[in-house]
């Protein structure tokens, strides 16, 4: 056989994929005969209640007095306070809200001023990598995906810690504060160093400043003059506090409860939780909705023109359009149906945004596929529960218009989450003694043995 190179797919490995999808998927009829809850949902598409949680809560539905689920307006709560609430308190008072979020989520209270204060210059101390680390890791091999080069400098940070398997609660808390101080510089660090030795661009190293808050950092970090308004720190800060929970059941804290569950270190659970986020299910939907709109703007040469727009959006759920997935990337949710509190309140700051960038037709053209997206997916689909926008609908365009690179749109995603993952750790370790571990059903018919001599090839 001859020498392959890493990443080559040989005719052997051609020939074993043969053997590997040779009996092709299961029978979909097995899942409903054997009640099995598929992707952890019932027939009905609810999530399947697998733990308890003081942290966050999605409201979507009522239940009226005979029982039977209505849909409304979604809600979305914070330690049982409710987002939009403490949104409009830290914009009334004029300070940034992601630092009192990670508070929240992680201390059940809102913080005092001076318990603030505090936090804050704890997060600015720990705002620091260790020595060479930029140079000997982050420079060494960067990788074209931000988020495997967030992964692997999660991983490779357990070198550096003393304690790593430590995991007792103060521990365990020292490096999820740690973690959600070095988030941005491992993140912006490494998409530097990738468009450097990559793309041939000038390379710059900024060193984050105590006094700047987290989203105030990153366009400072970011940007080769550091410069940025008061207006686009504020809708950064706004869009890392609706991303910084959401929830138990969503796929990436899942693998958090999970991961955490078996005594594991911090630095492996949160790797596994970036490799569950860097899926484009799950953290790599706003860039989608990008992508889908660069393709719209080809396609659609009035952007005001309606009826053009609506023959776009049909030909998406066709499969006739863009990526051929019959999607409209943004719309819909697994469990918000008539709005997501988390697009209203980034939409909300958005018209001032587009006005500032000169982006008002954007704007606009977004606000019309929104309406008219959920009209034609009621329709063609026949969803009566509602169909709304998402908050990727809107994240992506908040990114795109602050000037952010797409490749960084999902390590933003991670460098908010992983207040709601330290979280969720330390609940799971605080509250459960058992590993989780759901059970597979085998529907294969066992087998006799059959000698290595009497086995015919290819059967």
């Amino acid at each position: 056989m001859a020498k392959a190179r890493y990443s080559d797919i040989t005719p052997e490995i051609l020939n074993l994929t043969e053997l590997c999808m040779k009996k092709g998927p299961l029978d979909p009829s097995l899942y409903e005969k054997y009640d099995v809850k598929r992707g952890l949902r019932d027939l009905k598409g609810q999530g399947v209640l697998t733990g308890l949680t003081e942290i966050s809560e999605i409201i979507s539905k009522t239940v009226d007095e005979s029982g039977q689920s209505i849909p409304c307006r979604g809600k979305l709560y914070y330690r049982g306070y409710d987002i939009e609430e403490i949104v409009k308190g830290s914009i009334q008072r004029g300070y940034a809200c992601y630092e009192e979020i990670v508070y929240l989520l992680l201390f059940s209270e809102l913080p005092t001023t001076k318990e603030l204060d505090d936090f804050k210059a704890l997060l600015a101390y720990y705002r620091t990598l260790p020595t060479s680390f930029v140079r000997d890791i982050i420079m060494k091999a960067p990788s074209r995906d931000m988020m495997n080069t967030l992964a692997r400098s999660v991983l490779t940070l357990y070198s550096y810690d003393e304690n790593a398997d430590d995991i007792s609660i103060p521990n365990v808390l020292r490096q999820s504060l740690q973690l959600v101080a070095l988030f941005p510089m491992l993140s912006v660090y490494g998409y530097q160093a990738y468009r450097h030795y990559h793309d041939g661009q000038s390379l710059f190293i900024h060193t984050p400043r105590p006094d700047l808050s987290t989203a105030e950092n990153i366009l400072h970090l970011l940007r080769p003059d550091s410069r940025y308004t008061e207006l686009e720190a504020r809708i950064l800060d706004i869009a890392l506090v609706l991303h910084a929970e959401h929830g138990g059941g969503n796929n990436s804290t899942f693998t958090t409860h999970v991961v955490s569950s078996s005594g594991t270190d911090t630095y492996s659970s949160v790797a596994a939780s970036l490799g569950s986020l860097k899926g484009p299910r799950h953290g790599g939907a706003n860039i989608k909705v990008v992508q889908m709109f660069e393709d719209m703007k080809k396609s659609v040469s009035d952007w005001t023109d309606e009826n053009e727009i609506a023959d776009y959006l049909s030909a998406l759920l066709d499969k006739k359009a863009f990526d051929h997935s019959g999607l409209i990337y943004g719309m819909g949710h697994a469990v918000y149906s008539l709005s997501d509190p988390r697009a209203d309140i980034l939409k909300g700051f958005l018209e001032d945004l587009s006005e500032e960038k000169g982006l008002t037709e954007e704007f606009a053209l977004y606000a019309r596929v929104e309406r008219l997206a959920a009209e034609l997916i009621s329709k063609k689909r026949r969803i009566y529960k509602g169909v709304s926008a998402n908050v990727d609908f809107y994240s992506g365009l908040v990114y795109s218009m602050l000037g952010l690179p797409l490749e960084l749109y999902t390590p933003i995603f991670a460098i908010s989450r992983i207040a709601g993952w330290s979280a969720h750790r330390l609940e799971e370790l605080i509250n459960s003694g058992k590993i989780i571990r759901p059970s597979y059903k085998s529907v294969l018919p066992r087998r006799d043995y059959i000698p290595i001599e009497k086995r015919e090839s290819g059967k």
